[in-house]
């Protein structure tokens, strides 16, 4: 059971991919997590709690955030890993297409992180993580990716803001920017397509996306950082 030295995390997305990575690898450092999504179900771990619901709904940050207060009294990091990609060209987006990635990849974004920092400052520091793409620093032309671009890319800059706003209180902030990740999203009919869309020729692995986060956990002088771990796409092709 947690105690109150035990650091615990908060991970939306969290039912597969590298949400539910996230909640394996937070586990092995001895948080307690805090695990929502649409569809997460409930864990058998006692210092794993998750929350259903709708992350775009204000009324989920707030059942999130009053989980991880209520059970562990703290919460020390937030990763916002939910998100949506839709990819279409720009003139065939609709009305829905922009309130569903908007609501996911901003809205989710900015009332939770609102509450998690809140606490992070009552405890005198905290970390939050942002999971973006790489799409939003190299376009490409195979991929249709505006909204994606809108929102991630808001999501980038206030992962600076941040860290600026509270650098000298405690509470860092950083992005993980991703190529193409081997998830559920992704059938393996396309595979070799989206390999083909990276210079080191593969997909990513939830592992690299996992590995990458625990760098920026552990790293207590790094916060602004958009960490680009995506096979060599924000270099270039």
């Amino acid at each position: 059971m947690t105690t109150s030295a035990q650091k615990v995390a908060v991970i939306t997305g969290a039912s597969q991919g590298i949400g539910a990575g996230l909640v394996d690898a937070y586990r092995k450092l001895g948080y307690a997590v805090v695990a929502t999504s649409r569809t997460i179900t409930p864990s058998e771990d006692a210092d794993v709690v998750t929350v259903q619901g709708d992350i775009a709904d204000p009324s989920t940050a707030e059942r999130v955030a009053s989980a991880a207060i209520e059970r562990f009294g703290r919460i020390d990091t937030l990763v916002n890993n939910a998100g949506i990609f839709i990819a279409k060209p720009f003139t065939e987006y609709t009305s829905e297409d922009y309130a569903a990635v908007k609501g996911v990849n901003l809205d989710g974004f900015f009332r939770l992180t609102q509450l998690a920092v809140e606490q992070m400052l009552r405890q005198g520091g905290g970390h939050v993580v942002q999971i973006t793409t790489s799409l939003v620093d190299q376009a490409d032309s195979s991929v249709n990716s505006v909204l994606a671009s809108l929102t991630k890319g808001g999501l980038q800059s206030a992962t600076k803001a941040l860290a600026i706003e509270y650098a000298t209180r405690g509470i860092r902030s950083n992005a993980v920017s991703l190529g193409i990740i081997k998830t559920p999203m992704h059938s393996e009919e396309h595979h070799a397509t989206f390999a083909a869309l990276h210079p080191v020729g593969r997909m990513g692995e939830v592992s690299d996306i996992v590995d990458a986060v625990v760098y920026l956990e552990n790293a207590p002088f790094v916060t602004g950082e958009i960490l680009h771990v995506d096979g060599g796409q924000n270099a270039g092709h």
